[in-house]
């Protein structure tokens, strides 16, 4: 990669070493897009110019490694940052245009409402906070991306659903008795509803560990490819499931909003 990249990104410093926390970030980025390789390589073997759309990009950082490390020797294929912090989005076009990586696209706004390509091959979002994580999942499978892959950061969302007055079995509420827990156990009930509402809306996911401990304390992977056959019992699972927390998380809402009802009987 550049090292004035890397510099200018503030992931080295001005004499070109790595201080601690820069080396954290790098290892997580690069990490993430060894991981993403096999998707990647698929997506430019399959199309001409493959789009990719990271979202809630903040930085730009992962969008950067990607296009070095990526499409720049590819010499083809999109990567197109959305990011509704407007002065972030204009400093990573301006960097974009600096170090001349001419098929980089920035959109200053909501996930909701970018406007994209036709074809997407690749969704991703590297810890977009708490229902941002959902935008981007919500987006990749309403527009059909051939693969989505989340790194989620906080996730308060469903904590706050699960309101400890509700008349509850005595072994679940004790599971949310204490805040502590109650957000814990949210965080988690939060990654469990994606992953099903990907299944049930056609890919096959993955979840995984991105980084150690040691480097971040987000670091769950959902790596979904899309195969057009929701797993069988998915949709019943997840509805089960929301039912017995009586949660509705913002990804459900969003795919029932776009008609996409992750938890209505498939078709025959």
């Amino acid at each position: 990669m550049s090292i004035e990249l890397l510099k200018d990104l503030h992931l080295l410093t001005r004499d070109g070493k790595l201080n601690a926390d820069a080396r954290r970030k790098l290892k997580q980025i690069r990490h993430l897009v060894g991981l993403l390789r096999p998707v990647l390589d698929d997506a430019f073997a399959a199309h001409p110019a493959p789009a990719i759309v990271d979202c809630g990009a903040g930085k730009s950082y992962l969008g950067f490694l990607l296009y070095e490390l990526v499409l720049g020797p590819a010499g083809r294929g999109t990567v197109l940052s959305i990011e509704s912090r407007a002065e972030l989005s204009q400093a990573a076009e301006a960097r974009a245009q600096r170090f001349g990586h001419e098929r980089f696209r920035f959109v200053a706004g909501a996930i909701a409402g970018a406007e994209l390509p036709a074809d997407v091959q690749l969704v991703t979002a590297l810890h977009a906070c708490d229902t941002a994580t959902d935008d981007a999942l919500a987006l990749g499978i309403v527009r059909g991306a051939a693969a989505i892959a989340v790194v989620p950061c906080c996730q308060a969302e469903v904590a706050r659903q699960l309101d400890t007055r509700a008349d509850r079995a005595a072994v679940d509420q004790c599971l949310i008795e204490h805040p502590l827990h109650r957000r814990e156990l949210g965080s988690h009930l939060t990654n469990v509803v994606r992953a099903l509402c990907l299944e049930a809306c056609g890919y096959k996911v993955t979840v995984t560990e991105l980084v150690g401990w040691e480097h971040s304390l987000k670091n769950e992977l959902l790596l979904a490819r899309r195969v057009f056959r929701p797993e069988r019992g998915t949709r019943a699972t997840l509805a089960s499931l929301l039912e017995r927390w009586r949660i509705e998380p913002a990804l459900v809402r969003a795919l029932r909003a776009a008609g996409q009802d992750p938890c209505a009987p498939c078709d025959p």
